[in-house]
């Protein structure tokens, strides 16, 4: 091994943080608005645009696999992963504005364009979010420095996900004028031509310090027997298939619990009380009246409401990020991530005693959750580099970006099965689409999947830390090898 760990400048921090920046700025479109763009604006039909997502879903996590051992074995004078950062910048803005562009196609024209454009967009995603991800694991070897970058890093993450959540679609209809199409082709050139700067400086303000000796020469099959029997990375891929099952429950569901299980009077005194009227006449007069229009009819109460309350929850998750380092620093990842991710989850079932007039008791609660659940954000990708170095010491061998691609492929498995099961749990409970107001069964099911069940995942995820080995302990006898090891001069 040649280099030492090193200490990170604020501006590699920062540097290194603006990929997530630019990444989100797609990805959060992705999660929120994909479905709603290719039915309610380039008017495919719903079960077309289903199969879409999902093959092209499946197709694009089993790409990150192959994406991983290509990483591994990539070797430039830039180092491993910062090459796939520029080599992919152009092409993932390009791709990304292509994806929501509507050429004016008949039906089949517009299914297959659209799956055409979303798979490439998957596959540059994961070949440039992979190596991005696992650039972190190489930065530097410091625990108290990962912990720092991925608390940087996920600010980022949530300036995307409040500009995507918040300002997304005012921004279409502002500079489309009315019309959603051509103002989302309009906002995604800002995103894209943002991300692919934002690319670039993580590139140029960033060095890849931990680098495995010249004679490792590994296979794949060595690389996944490694994994195989890397308890640790075992119950990391577990976690994380829990805790994005679950962020895809309480995501998708929350505008079905502010439309049909809170009442509208309610949600109506709410705004009202505070000041929300105000504050959309404060935006108006920014981007435009007719950007916020939607807002003013009178069954919006729902959709202020929940937009309102995913501001502040937003806003409350980048506050959590803060307190991240020095919590970890001082107790370590695996027992802050399983005390903050076991509380918010008591967040969440506590929805379920409210009535369906109680939006203050439920906002409240859901910025509190937002604080406590960004505590553990960072953590978890931090950890995920953690194991690569617990892997690195046990096996005495380095193999970062697989490691990182099983997670990320935990990831959108995750993403995909919460998704299908909140569909599928919605219509056992006997949900109807659009009914004016739905039985008391679909009702009480609505509150559980915003509640109960994804607290409960989450709960099921932090009891197999108990399992986990790498302890604060851990961090630093493993550290302190590496750090050993390091020493040697490079041949």
């Amino acid at each position: 091994m040649n280099t030492s760990p090193g200490k990170l400048s604020v501006v590699e921090k920062i540097g290194y943080s603006l990929g997530d920046l630019a990444a989100n700025l797609i990805f959060q479109t992705l999660m929120a608005f994909l479905a709603f763009f290719y039915t309610d604006i380039y008017k495919i039909p719903a079960s077309s645009a289903s199969l879409v997502m999902l093959v092209g879903g499946i197709l694009g996590a089993c790409f990150n696999l192959v994406m991983g051992a290509i990483a591994d074995r990539t070797n430039t004078r830039w180092g491993k992963f910062r090459p796939w950062v520029l080599w992919t910048a152009v092409p993932f803005g390009i791709i990304s504005l292509l994806a929501f562009s509507t050429p004016d196609f008949g039906e089949s024209g517009k299914v297959l364009y659209a799956f055409v454009t979303y798979f490439l967009l998957v596959i540059v995603y994961s070949a440039n979010n992979l190596p991005y991800s696992a650039l972190s694991g190489v930065l530097t070897g410091d625990m108290k420095e990962r912990n720092s970058l991925s608390s940087y890093r996920f600010v980022s993450v949530m300036v995307a996900q409040f500009i995507i959540q918040v300002f997304l679609l005012p921004l279409a209809l502002s500079l489309g004028h009315g019309n959603k199409a051509k103002g989302f082709e309009q906002v995604m050139f800002i995103f894209a031509a943002t991300g692919v700067l934002c690319f670039l400086i993580t590139f140029l303000t960033t060095k890849e310090r931990i680098v495995p000796p010249k004679e490792q020469k590994t296979t794949v099959a060595q690389d996944l027997k490694d994994l195989a029997h890397n308890r640790p990375w075992i119950i990391m891929l577990i976690v994380t298939v829990l805790v994005f099952i679950t962020l895809a429950l309480k995501g998708g569901m929350n505008i079905y619990y502010y439309k049909y299980y809170l009442t509208n009077d309610s949600q109506v005194d709410f705004l009202n009380s505070v000041g929300f009227n105000n504050i959309v006449q404060a935006l108006g007069n920014t981007f435009g009246a007719e950007a916020f229009s939607a807002f003013s009819q009178p069954d919006s109460a729902p959709y202020a409401a929940a937009s309102f309350a995913n501001a502040f929850s937003t806003i409350a998750m980048i506050i959590g990020i803060f307190f991240t380092k020095p919590l970890a620093d001082r107790f370590g990842k695996r027992n802050v991530f399983g005390l903050f991710i076991t509380l918010s989850a008591f967040c969440l079932i506590c929805i379920s005693f409210y009535n369906n007039n109680a939006v203050w008791p439920v906002f409240i609660t859901q910025v509190l959750h937002g604080f406590l659940y960004g505590i553990t954000i960072p953590l978890l990708w931090a950890m995920i580099a953690d194991v690569a170095d617990y892997s690195e010491w046990k096996n005495n061998r380095r193999a970062t970006a697989i490691i990182f691609s099983a997670m990320i492929f935990g990831l959108k498995f995750g993403l995909s099965i919460g998704g299908a099961l909140s569909a599928w749990l919605l219509s056992r409970f006997g949900y109807q689409a659009d009914a004016v107001a739905q039985t008391p069964s679909a009702t009480n099911g609505i509150k559980l999947l915003i509640s109960v069940i994804p607290g409960a995942i989450f709960i099921a995820g932090a009891c197999l830390l108990f399992g986990y080995s790498i302890n604060k302990k851990a961090e630093l006898q493993i550290e302190n090898a590496l750090k050993e090891k390091r020493k040697a001069p490079a041949l």
